[in-house]
């Protein structure tokens, strides 16, 4: 099996990460949408990554898609709970986290485009999705140690990610000013080994 993915990219980290926690072996291959040789699209319609391709030449996208389908091929240490009701929070906290990381994408990618073709009130609407999904984020885990009940799940994963990202891209921004208890979580969770070996590397 291989994974195609972007090392920069929050969504591939996050199925990196639950490979890794479920321990699945599988081959990385490093591609970059954005490079004119890319071969994503071969792969994904959409041309997007990650895409996980399994030994028929069969894929799957959506990093949500591929990392529950990774929860239930693995007995090891489930991250998404059988329980409907903690499933679903679990679920609506990734769908969080990946909304974030959706709106510092685009803001990311707009940035990069020509200063003249760059639009402001775009940036700034990106933007305020980013603080909002944030304020939303620590008001629902409060002080909790976990996103959703007392233990470790894909909404931590998913989470960290998404923060993970904000401080490689998006360090101006200081989320850790206005969100104190996000920012001691997310010490903790990214001295987990799995976090530790997928870094995000310009």
């Amino acid at each position: 099996m291989k994974l195609i993915a972007s090392p920069t990219s929050p969504f591939s980290r996050k199925v990196r990460i639950v490979a890794a926690e479920k321990h699945i072996e599988y081959e990385l291959v490093v591609d970059a949408p954005w490079e004119s040789d890319s071969k994503v699209s071969d792969y994904n319609p959409l041309g997007k990554v990650p895409v996980w391709v399994f030994e028929d030449g069969k894929t799957l996208f959506d990093s949500r898609v591929i990392v529950e389908y990774l929860d239930s091929v693995s007995p090891v240490g489930h991250l998404i709970p059988t329980d409907p009701r903690a499933r679903i929070a679990v679920k609506r906290c990734e769908a969080l986290a990946d909304g974030i990381v959706d709106a510092a994408v685009l803001t990311y990618l707009e940035r990069k485009r020509p200063e003249v073709q760059q639009s402001q009130d775009w940036i700034d609407h990106q933007l305020g999705k980013v603080r909002a999904g944030l304020a939303a984020m620590s008001h629902e885990m409060g002080m909790a140690n976990w996103c959703v009940g007392d233990s470790y799940t894909l909404a931590d994963i998913a989470t960290g990610c998404a923060l993970g990202y904000l401080d490689f891209r998006f360090p101006e921004l200081d989320w850790r000013r206005s969100q104190p208890h996000l920012s001691e979580y997310f010490d903790r969770i990214v001295q987990r080994p799995t976090f530790k070996d997928t870094v995000p590397v310009a």
